[in-house]
């Protein structure tokens, strides 16, 4: 396993749409595991996609239990190809990421989803969120498409902030 760099923008792989996992290699098997090491090695981080290391396959891990105040959660989940299958509800959410480390903007989200996906084991799964834990997932699932969470912002000049910095 290895804690990998991180992407920022305009970084290409950013923007590409990410192809879909077909087989259980060695490599995908390592991925995953990078991921996962990268996303606990950074405080407060409760997601990763893949192209967010240049790595670009469709694979999410979140983790929002790892969030600074209670929320509701699975726990860690490993999302591979995942496909939004309904949602419901609509609030907006200050959102930042790793990726555009300076940033943070208001962004409409919806407040519950459900996607089909494959585990890490290429196993089928349905997951149902909520709440912040949605809105993790939806942030790292959109990367998987080239989206960033400040395409989402509608009004840049009142949604978009400069990341606070405390020293």
């Amino acid at each position: 396993m290895a804690t990998l760099p991180i992407l920022k923008y305009p970084a290409p792989e950013l923007r590409k749409r990410c192809d879909a996992v077909t087989e259980r290699t060695d490599a995908f098997a390592q991925l995953v595991a990078d991921l996962i090491e990268t996303m606990e090695s950074l405080p407060g981080c409760v997601g990763l996609a893949a192209p967010q290391v240049g790595a670009l396959w469709r694979v999410v891990v979140v983790d929002v239990s790892r969030y600074r105040k209670k929320v509701e959660s699975q726990g860690r989940l490993v999302l591979v190809n995942p496909v939004l299958k309904s949602s419901s509800g609509s609030k907006v959410f200050r959102e930042g990421c790793l990726s555009l480390p300076s940033y943070t903007a208001n962004v409409t989200r919806a407040t519950f989803t459900e996607f089909e996906a494959l585990d890490e084991s290429l196993q089928p799964r349905t997951v149902r969120a909520r709440d912040f834990e949605s809105v993790a997932i939806q942030h790292e699932v959109d990367h998987l498409d080239g989206t960033l969470f400040i395409d989402r912002v509608v009004c840049p000049k009142t949604d978009l902030f400069l990341r606070k910095s405390y020293l």
